[in-house]
């Protein structure tokens, strides 16, 4: 039995992304909801997820006594265990560009991140236009995912990123909740991909979960004081 441990599902973009995946995927797991804290060694959420991991971060897999941390790791991981299921794309030069524009995400686009952290609950439309206009790593960071998205759906005709769903279109996921809070600027096709992201059983899963959190925490929240 899988167990995956994450963390609250309106701010956490990393613990998407593998719940997402295995939801999609049919993989049957148990959740174990590590909220937030402030990240203070002592506090119950550092002690709860280090514990299992020295980084001290979710998520967390933990499969037959083995603890993978890392969103990525646990994509790998998980693809290992279930050949069958095509979590990555089944031609090998798609696969490898499926792993690279992966880890672009996991290394890259750093201005989306801090200037529109994930806050699926709210709807910040205003703080989107003045970080668009004021930001140009951002406008730039906006501007390679939609010359991505765009040409591998050109490429692969839809509706996902590369035909079928794959660990890609779980990873870029929490993006597209960014773009939605934020309401930042693109074009018809990507928004349409937006839609079929959003209208998949595991992220429409996902979405109804943080919508029914009903949290607001202050360290999570730089742009509002309350909800």
């Amino acid at each position: 039995m899988f167990q995956l441990y994450i963390a609250n599902k309106n701010y956490s973009s990393w613990s998407m992304r593998p719940w997402v995946l295995m939801r999609q995927a049919g993989i049957e797991f148990e959740e174990v909801m590590v909220r937030f804290e402030r990240s203070a060694p002592d506090s119950r959420f550092k002690q709860r997820v280090g514990a299992l991991n020295a980084a001290g971060k979710v998520p967390v897999l933990v499969h037959d006594g083995l603890a993978v941390w890392d969103s990525l790791a646990i994509a790998e991981y998980l693809a290992d265990v279930f050949p069958e299921r095509a979590l990555w794309p089944r031609e090998r030069a798609a696969r490898a560009r499926a792993r690279s524009i992966c880890a672009e995400m996991h290394s890259g686009f750093a201005a989306l991140r801090r200037g529109c952290p994930m806050n699926i609950e709210a709807r910040l439309p205003d703080i989107g236009a003045l970080a668009m206009r004021d930001q140009p790593a951002l406008r730039a960071d906006l501007a390679r995912i939609v010359d991505m998205w765009s040409g591998l759906l050109r490429e692969h005709g839809g509706p996902m990123l590369f035909g079928d769903f794959c660990i890609a279109d779980a990873c870029y996921a929490p993006v597209v909740m960014r773009l939605l809070t934020y309401a930042l600027p693109v074009p018809a096709e990507i928004s349409d991909y937006m839609e079929r992201v959003c209208a998949l059983p595991g992220v429409r899963a996902w979405i109804d979960d943080a919508l029914a959190e009903q949290e607001f925490l202050s360290f999570e929240e730089p742009f509002r004081l309350r909800r």
